[in-house]
């Protein structure tokens, strides 16, 4: 049992090391995506307006979110925006989604070549643009990209199939396999448990990284079976996990999940305005008992549905706790179309909802990010310290093989031969 437990431990670590290591290194830094992405792309996060008074120019009155993004739309009628926040934090941009709108021409969508813009709250003037997620490591795109890449690789959808999505949630689901397996064989004898906790730093070497493989994970098995199963709920969520949860629980259908999207050069105009999306909101929110205003706005143009979160300025990634509540409506009759509220419904809602702020270590707050950040980079280090070790028992196993060769009188079989080949 144990020989088969740790074949597949081997083969599984090998099959996902690479994938596992990219994604805990950039785990490590996209805790802090925010706070990055700010310092290094200052255009796209700080307003010059801001700026200016501050060399003792005049500041302005900031615009509200909804009627800077009205703004923006009838200066550049081939966009829309999507996502917009009610206000900004104090000497902030505007950040905002957009996406092409129809070219009465082709019946395409117009080519725009970004899809996020930074607006100057009190101007109204765009004053830096990108596209999100762009495979660029230029400045104004390395955050975004290395986000994307977390999850996804970068792999590109084929037939209607993110390859990206499928393949990370897959590899989530045999690292959550192999947690249970590299527990079972971390203790190999009950009367020498203690050694599964120890680390041996005086020695180093080889038997350093064993021990901060083995007791390395150990220590945080918890925590990284947390990491796997959060995976896999993030990008596998409808095909894997809530069939899953539903044999436990009742898990209530998300607004998208009523609904078919359509296609991009389909989507029809909202008969609904932002702002009367956000009146019918604040009375409902109202209506439930929400403390926090109505802090942003978004349009899905695919779903034909409006979204408004409850968030104060600087809080839309929900800091803490299970995150945002959130009120959905129909665009195009006002009609309230479903709810995400944090904290309520069945078992199997609670636990979907904690899938990200778990994940994200969010749901701690700024104690929440740090930790998250610290095993970002111990994911990254047990993924090293496995296939160093697997190199040297591989190679200690060429070096035994030779030798039974010799002594028998055989010839010693030739780098990238078929006896080398097929050693393990």
């Amino acid at each position: 049992m144990r020989a088969v437990l740790v074949l597949l431990h081997r083969w599984f670590g090998l099959g996902v090391a690479v994938f596992l290591f990219i994604s805990g290194a950039t785990g490590a830094i996209i805790s802090w995506d925010h706070e990055l992405d700010a310092a290094l792309n200052p255009t796209l996060f700080h307003a010059n307006s801001a700026n200016s008074a501050n060399s003792g120019g005049v500041a302005g009155t900031p615009k509200p979110g909804l009627e800077l993004a009205n703004i923006v739309e009838a200066r550049e009628p081939k966009l829309r925006v999507t996502y917009v926040m009610n206000e900004s934090e104090p000497g902030h941009t505007s950040n905002m989604m957009i996406e092409p709108r129809l070219d009465p021409a082709t019946g395409k969508p117009y080519e725009l070549g970004y899809n996020q813009i930074a607006v100057d709250p009190v101007t109204a003037e765009i004053q830096g643009k990108r596209m999100w997620g762009a495979i660029s490591l230029s400045r104004e795109n390395l955050l975004p990209f290395l986000y994307k890449l977390h999850y996804t690789m970068h792999l590109p959808e084929v037939g209607g199939i993110e390859l990206g999505i499928w393949l990370m949630g897959i590899i989530g689901i045999v690292w959550a396999l192999d947690c249970f397996i590299a527990l079972w064989l971390s203790f190999p004898n009950p009367k020498s448990w203690r050694k599964s906790f120890a680390f041996r730093w005086k020695e180093g070497g080889h038997k350093l990284n064993f021990d901060l493989h083995r007791s390395g994970g150990v220590w945080v098995w918890g925590l990284l079976l947390i990491l796997a199963v959060t995976s896999v709920s993030m990008n596998l969520n409808n095909q894997v996990m809530t069939p899953i949860i539903k044999v436990f629980s009742t898990v209530t259908p998300t607004a998208f999940d009523t609904r078919t999207p359509v296609a991009p050069d389909k989507v029809a105009e909202p008969r609904m305005s932002r702002e009367q999306v956000t009146r019918l909101a604040i009375e409902e929110g109202k209506r439930r008992g929400f403390e926090a205003p109505a802090g942003g706005v978004f349009y899905s143009s695919m779903f034909g549905l409006y979204g408004v979160g409850f968030f104060e300025a600087g809080n839309d990634h929900g800091d803490v706790g299970l995150g945002n509540a959130w009120l959905y409506f129909d665009a195009a009759t006002g009609a309230p179309a479903g709810t995400r509220i944090p904290g309520t419904g069945s078992a199997g809602d609670l636990f979907i909802q904690a899938q990200f702020p778990l994940h994200s270590g969010r749901i701690l707050g700024l104690p929440g990010r740090i930790f998250i950040s610290f095993m970002g980079a111990l994911v990254a280090m047990l993924s090293v310290t496995g296939v160093v070790i697997w190199m040297r028992k591989r190679k200690a196993r060429v070096v035994q093989k030779r030798k039974v060769w010799e002594q028998s009188g055989s010839a010693s079989p030739q780098p990238g031969g078929r006896e080398s080949a097929s050693l393990p």
